[in-house]
């Protein structure tokens, strides 16, 4: 995306010249950071998915034999203390008859996952959900293994990254055979048929990446947690004149796993023990596992859903069905069912439709940032993974083969003798601040860079021209 020979850009330009090579100068800046990110999240992206269709994430895929009748409720969970001593916290059911039930036990090991033959009482396997490789993908994917520096460092990262989507577009965008601008040119060689093969993939992708990108700010600690889920979280008045908990919904995270939908996860939880709410559990009979399964299938839950058990004295039994965590393939049957522990009743039905406009935004692109809505969204995401892959390799290889032979220098485009519009680019800057503080705060530290410190240190400035 950008010009075959590296001009100087001096005061001789016209003014249309002068923004390009600007624009071209932060496009490759805003790249140096990005490129290492971008292919890391593709990558940790790609295995994560495989993993959830060979292998499963939650034991879903472990088959059995179906038999005429599963075990009861209290066999299948003897069955799991024993293997598995603790307490038992989930029940994960199975999504078709085929395969085995999972139970969550919390235990003096942590938080350990039991896969069940709910026919025979077999326990098949016993695991700590955060030790599989789908959990190391997913860490380095978040986190880079280095905590809240990780999740701050990717955050400015996808902040940077819609820099250069809009950047991006602006070099791409046609100033004479429009064709080329969608199709490669591969009559052309060398450095040109890498710049026609970046730019018309990278336009073709732009979209998909910038959902990708806003989806993925909205898990991170600062612009996520602290803005944009604050702000448009599920508010608690809407359960009626129910008791709250100190708990929010967070808290049925187990470690870093969210399985909890996005839009809940700052609200508080209702309360047990009291008499709130409307009928749930049938009169007369047993508040247990057992029961609250038979009110979820009652409720419309078919197939995968998942049943928290309550924690303490005034928790709560939790039904909860949605395609985040791969309950389903569609993110219009996510629904959270909060259940008194002594009465049975229901204290609060949240369904998609009950999400603000933001959380219904994130119910659906979570589940397709994660390729879980079926087949064609795996594909896709695989696809757009790959190209991801691609741009970024040839925007490197672009640049090497635009620097000098045998320079030791960065290369950086050429700076404009007179930087056009920089007082607006400032603005811009002090704007994206507020819209996306870590962001904001790496374009203030470029732009200052490129206009103070280049600009006074002619050694320096020779460094990176």
């Amino acid at each position: 995306m950008a010009p075959s020979q590296p001009h100087s850009a001096g005061q001789s330009r016209p003014l249309t010249d002068k923004f390009y090579f600007a624009v071209w100068r932060w496009h490759f800046y805003a790249g140096l950071f990005v490129i290492p990110f971008l292919i890391m999240l593709a990558v940790t992206g790609l295995m994560m998915m495989f993993i959830t269709q060979v292998d499963g994430r939650d034991g879903e895929k472990i088959p059995v034999t179906p038999a005429p009748a599963a075990l009861s409720l209290p066999e299948q969970e003897a069955a799991v203390l024993a293997a598995q001593p603790g307490t038992i916290a989930e029940w994960i059911g199975p999504k078709a008859p085929g395969l085995a039930a999972v139970f969550r036990v919390k235990s003096d090991d942590g938080q350990r996952l039991v896969a069940l033959n709910q026919y025979s009482g077999e326990v098949i396997e016993v695991w700590d959900r955060r030790a599989g490789w789908y959990d190391l993908a997913d860490n380095i994917h978040s986190t880079l293994l280095i905590g809240d520096t990780g999740d701050r460092l990717i955050e400015i990262a996808a902040g940077l990254g819609l820099v250069l989507v809009l950047t991006g577009l602006y070099l791409w965008w046609p100033r004479g055979n429009a064709a080329s601008a969608f199709v490669p040119n591969f009559r052309a060689r060398g450095r040109a048929l890498w710049k026609s093969l970046h730019a018309v993939t990278g336009f073709w992708m732009s979209a998909l990446l910038v959902v990708f990108l806003i989806s993925g700010l909205s898990w991170t600690g600062i612009w996520g947690g602290q803005m944009m889920q604050a702000w448009s979280t599920f508010p608690a008045a809407k359960w009626d004149n129910v008791p709250l908990s100190d708990d929010i919904h967070a808290s049925m995270n187990h470690g870093h796993t969210n399985d909890v939908p996005w839009a809940l996860e700052q609200t508080p939880m209702p309360a047990s023990g009291s008499d709130a709410g409307i009928t749930g559990v049938t009169e007369g009979a047993p508040v247990d596992a057992a029961s609250l399964i038979a009110l979820g299938r009652a409720l419309g839950m078919e197939g995968r859903f998942r049943l928290a058990y309550p924690g303490g004295k005034t928790g709560v039994w939790t039904l909860n069905r949605d395609s985040m965590s791969g309950d389903g393939d569609s993110p219009f049957i996510d629904r959270t069912v909060h259940v008194d522990q002594y009465s049975g009743k229901i204290l609060a039905d949240v369904k998609y439709d009950d999400y603000s406009w933001a959380g219904k935004a994130m119910a659906v692109s979570i589940p397709f940032h994660m390729g879980l809505m079926g087949s064609w969204s795996f594909v896709l995401n695989v696809v757009f993974c790959l190209a991801v892959i691609f741009v970024c390799l040839s925007g490197l290889v672009m640049w090497v083969k635009r620097r000098p032979a045998g320079a030791a220098r960065l290369a950086a485009p050429p700076e404009p003798a007179e930087m056009p519009f920089w007082k607006g680019a400032a603005l811009i800057a002090v704007l994206v601040s507020l819209a996306f503080p870590l962001t904001g705060l790496a374009l203030l530290a470029v732009l200052a860079f490129d206009v103070l410190l280049l600009g006074n240190l002619p050694l320096l400035k020779r460094a990176v021209s």
